[in-house]
């Protein structure tokens, strides 16, 4: 995945679908969309990584974050791992590191 400002394997553009790699640490102080680090994007939530917690807490933030309702965010692959591909239908907000298409 490359997005097109550069940020290889980060994020990706399928038509309206925002398409993330996102390296997920659990049990953090608070929830902060970090940006890009590496091939990632690094995202921290209070939330534990136990009984799928973190993965609700993490598509809530999402929906916040990118001001979309939770039904547009879903978890492409990674349940149960800590780097996951997640899809966020239509963003309305785009955080700096990310442009559109």
């Amino acid at each position: 995945m490359a997005g097109s400002d550069g940020a290889q394997s980060a994020y990706r553009w399928n038509d309206e679908t925002l398409i993330l790699c996102i390296a997920v640490q659990p049990r953090a102080s608070n929830n902060v969309l970090v940006g890009i680090h590496g091939q990632q994007i690094k995202v921290r939530l209070t939330a534990p990584p136990v009984e799928g917690k973190a993965n609700q807490a993490l598509i809530k933030q999402l929906a916040q974050w990118f001001k979309v309702p939770v039904s547009q965010v879903s978890i492409a692959q990674g349940e149960s791992s800590k780097r996951k591909i997640v899809h966020i239908k239509q963003p309305k907000l785009l955080p700096d590191f990310i442009k559109t298409p």
